[in-house]
């Protein structure tokens, strides 16, 4: 079976921004610039400092990423892409809320809600996260 992953397009910030989720969540995280690949002759000598795959694996967590390498095609920021994290404790989602929190826009701070703890943010990469937990 296929696993979903989510895929993170950057725009020239990649590394930075996966070295900063490995700061909050730990594991392990590989990075390929693109002329350290075989894309190196096929792309514009300004993208070979650009980060053309990066992996992030942590426990049951995995993101991938990428700058964003379509000279032909302006790359569009926007919410289009949502990581939830859910389930654990309150204890430990607060924590990587905080985390994320730095340099971000809290737009739903954590808190105990009807249905759980919930909260939401657009951390400073411009990535949506939103968190839910059981009371």
């Amino acid at each position: 079976m296929a696993t979903l992953t989510p895929y993170l397009l950057f725009d020239g910030n990649c590394h930075q921004a996966m070295d900063f989720y490995k700061s909050c969540f730990g594991g392990e995280l590989t990075v390929l610039k693109v002329k350290d690949s075989a894309a190196k002759d096929h792309l514009p000598a300004i993208d070979l400092e650009k980060t053309i795959n990066a992996r992030l694996r942590s426990g049951n967590l995995e993101i991938s990423a990428s700058d964003w390498l379509r000279p032909d095609q302006p790359r569009i920021q926007g919410n289009t892409v949502c990581l939830y994290l859910s389930g654990g404790k309150p204890q430990g989602l607060k924590a990587l809320f905080e985390k994320l929190s730095q340099g971000a826009e809290v737009t739903d701070p954590l808190k105990e809600e009807f249905f759980g703890v919930y909260g939401a943010l657009n951390d400073r990469f411009g990535v949506r996260w939103m968190f839910q937990g059981a009371i």
